[in-house]
């Protein structure tokens, strides 16, 4: 029985909340995840002048990338497994609070240690969708599925138009682009904070050995995935991160077993369900994620120097990737209504076919500017498609109190697929290296590998169990009366 008082209207909730749990908690939740977009979409077009400007070269700017990895990797479960314990609207507060003030840092005051620190910082954005999940299962299970659909789509939206925006003032002034995030976390903060808190029932401790294990194992796995091909896949320091990284984790998993509070229940991780869900988030991620850099570089090569490419600016490439979000966000908005048609497995094999069928149609048509948009944009479209069906389900499969816990499990398996799809792409690069520029049979393995990969989280969706679960969310996507509209 809910005792906030959230059944009719709107008005001050207790607990802080201003919001009931119709439609303008959605759209609460809507602004904090723009803000998590134009976080992740800013500073990517931003460093390649800011670097010049700081005298920071290309390996600098990597290392940047590569704490940000790090704080990604690491804060993940941390923050999901704290708002399971300690409530995920408080957890979420401190995650807005933490990734507004390093973007503020950042533009504030740019230097090198402030872009390093304020990278870290931004870096619990990881905890917005697993802390959101949280609340609105709790307080509005009716609206999961398309809320969750609304989300992942205004955060693909603002990646591509939070770069667009940054790299245009960043034409005339490097660091101007910066600001870009400020005004956009301010806004957010006040979200966070009228935000209801979900009423899931809480209990545990805090396992802090499990979590320095963890931490550590997930660490080293970040750096042998980012500096493998740079220190050398089979040098001692690759081999010895690597080996640090299985100890660290295998340890952490036996300790975990062996916890009366673990940090992560193995037996949630044995749920075949969610381990379904995980792996075919990891090999949509493989591709359509770690494949973002490689796109713009062939968007980017001049066809005069290297026989294929589109020779476009870098304008015109943050043009192109906003289409793709464009069509991410109609992937998106249609999964809830394609999953009553076709069910859920059949919406996460369908993602990895079409993912499969972008990166394919890359390998025989990208002759043209208009052929390579055109299989593009399918990949954006699968892109849209896997995000949402993937945190819908992981959302739902396991008990609430753990439902920050699984949604992060996802986020996780979304960066290390990530990651990895991008060593792999580099390291197929390197291979095919003629000269001063890849060949483009570098980008035609690459594209052939990514599509792949997307044919086997296809394969894996079929596995999806289908037999309804008692936590899992209900499947209506209407407004009972006895919720009513915020």
């Amino acid at each position: 029985m809910r005792t906030d008082g959230s059944a009719q209207g709107g008005g001050v909730r207790p607990g802080g909340a201003l919001l009931g749990t119709g439609r303008g908690m959605l759209g609460a939740m809507a602004v904090v995840i723009v803000f998590s977009g134009v976080v992740q979409g800013y500073l990517t077009p931003l460093l390649p002048e800011l670097g010049g400007r700081l005298h920071l070269g290309g390996v600098g700017q990597n290392n940047l990338y590569l704490l940000s990895q790090c704080a990604f990797a690491v804060l993940t479960p941390l923050l999901s497994r704290l708002g399971d314990l300690y409530g995920h609207r408080r957890l979420l507060r401190v995650a807005v609070t933490l990734v507004a003030a390093g973007s503020l840092l950042m533009a504030v005051a740019p230097t090198v240690a402030t872009l390093a620190v304020g990278m870290v910082l931004q870096g619990a954005v990881v905890g917005f969708f697993p802390l959101l999940a949280g609340i609105l299962r709790s307080r509005a299970p009716e609206r999961g599925r398309i809320g969750m659909s609304v989300l992942v789509g205004a955060l693909l939206i603002a990646i591509g138009v939070g770069g667009l925006v940054a790299g245009t003032l960043s034409e005339r002034h490097a660091a101007a682009g910066l600001w870009v995030a400020v005004p956009v976390a301010a806004v957010a903060v006040v979200a966070a904070l009228v935000l209801p808190d979900s009423d899931t029932e809480r209990g545990g401790r805090f396992h802090y050995g499990a979590a320095a294990l963890l931490t550590a194992g997930l660490v080293a796995l970040v750096l042998v995935l980012a500096q493998g091909e740079a220190w050398g896949w089979l040098s001692a320091r690759s081999l010895g991160t690597g080996a640090l990284a299985a100890l660290a984790l295998v340890t952490w998993v036996a300790v975990e077993r062996r916890a009366t509070h673990p940090l992560v229940s193995v037996r949630m991780l044995r749920d075949r369900r969610l381990a379904v869900i995980s792996a075919h988030t990891f090999c949509a991620a493989f591709g359509t994620i770690g494949f973002l850099g490689a796109n713009a570089l062939f968007l980017g090569a001049d066809p005069d120097r290297t026989g294929y490419g589109m020779g476009l600016g870098p304008q015109a490439i943050a043009t192109v990737s906003l289409a793709m979000v464009v069509a991410g966000f109609a992937g998106s908005t249609a999964t809830p209504r394609l999953a009553r048609r076709i069910g859920d497995r059949a919406v996460l094999a369908t993602g990895g076919a079409l993912t499969a069928l972008g990166f394919l149609g890359m390998v025989v048509f990208h002759a043209t500017l208009t052929q390579y948009i055109v299989s593009a944009l399918v990949v954006g479209l699968a892109t849209g498609l896997f995000s949402s069906i993937t945190r819908t389900l992981s959302a739902e499969v396991v008990p609430e109190r753990e439902t920050a816990l699984a949604v992060g499990v996802n986020e996780l398996a979304l960066s290390l697929g990530a990651a990895i799809g991008a060593a792999v792409i580099g390291a197929l690069f390197a291979a095919h290296q003629h000269g001063s520029h890849i060949a483009l049979s570098g980008f035609a393995w690459s594209w052939g590998v990514c599509a792949g990969v997307a044919l086997l989280g296809s394969a894996l969706a079929l596995a999806y169990g289908t037999t309804a679960q008692p936590s899992v969310l209900p499947r209506t996507d209407t407004v009972t009366p006895k919720e009513g509209i915020a």
